[in-house]
């Protein structure tokens, strides 16, 4: 018998995780192992290793998994950037690139430490409990075989943590009747999110789609004129990452609220160490 986990523990881990798995797409090395297989656009790399594990997909595939990235977008890349790398290429490319930036951001000390050995082994340990149904893009990377490596054992065991959660995020974002854009609005206005200026610029959008999120927003009461958040706002914010944790519980309610302390603590180094070393660019989260 587990003891049970203190509220939002879950949650609280996840909020590393993730953005130790995501250091990998603003890595010079991922654009440098991309290109040498023949991807330069960063767009395009960025959909090709994402989507790499689900086989060559098109571009509705894509959109329909990732949620808020345009379609033309989308279909600007996929999925002619199949003719020039294969999936099975890309993802090779995907895990050299994840090997150098752990190295790089954490050195090598930390990734041969044993306290990496034990974040891979609980993270792993948890990712046992994760679920496939209605779970694509999760599914898709739990089929993927898993390394000897430590550091990349971790990795991808946060990989199929992040994508699981996700997976079952967008679930709540459709009950919420969220659409892409309007779920990044929503969600940058909390002060968690990217700004817009970033998320425009990386999903495909236009400063006209954004403020016509905006307008959708105010008028259903859950933006303020300011563009904060009202009440309702915060309300169904806090109702969607609710619902979020509820899909989410089976990973952590496996390993146990020792377990998700002593990952959280592990991860929560490796995180500081990777922000300490320029992990993610100045600029991409607030509302400017």
């Amino acid at each position: 018998m587990t003891s049970p986990l203190p509220e939002r523990a879950g949650r609280r881990c996840h909020n590393l995780i993730n953005p130790l798995h995501s250091t990998h797409y603003f890595s010079p090395d991922l654009g440098r192992e991309l290109a040498a297989v023949g991807v330069e656009d960063p767009r395009a790399a960025y959909f090709a290793v994402r989507a790499a594990a689900m086989g060559p997909v098109g571009a509705g595939v894509v959109t329909a998994t990732f949620y808020n990235f345009r379609p033309e977008l989308v279909a600007r890349h996929v999925p002619a950037v199949w003719e020039t790398a294969s999936p099975e290429v890309v993802l090779a490319a995907r895990a050299r690139a994840v090997d150098a930036t752990l190295r790089r951001l954490l050195g090598e000390e930390t990734v041969a430490s044993k306290e990496m050995a034990e974040a891979a082994e609980l993270a792993l340990r948890a990712a046992e409990a994760c679920t496939p149904h209605a779970r694509p893009l999760y599914a898709a990377h739990a089929d993927l075989p898993v390394t000897d490596e430590p550091h990349l054992a971790f990795w991808h065991a946060a990989t199929l943590l992040r994508e699981h959660r996700g997976d079952g995020h967008l679930t709540a974002l459709l009950g919420a009747e969220l659409d892409p854009v309007e779920a990044m609005v929503s969600h940058t206005a909390t002060g968690k999110g990217m700004s817009p200026k970033w998320a425009c610029a990386t999903r495909g959008w236009s400063r006209e789609h954004w403020d016509a999120a905006v307008g959708r927003l105010r008028g259903r009461g859950l933006l303020d004129a300011e563009g904060g958040l009202t009440e309702a706002g915060l309300g169904l914010r806090r109702e969607i990452e609710a619902r979020t944790d509820l899909l989410d519980r089976a990973p952590y309610e496996h390993l146990g609220a020792a377990g998700v302390e002593r990952l959280t603590e592990l991860t929560g180094a490796l995180l500081t160490r990777a922000l300490a070393a320029g992990a993610f660019p100045e600029g991409m989260i607030g509302k400017g």
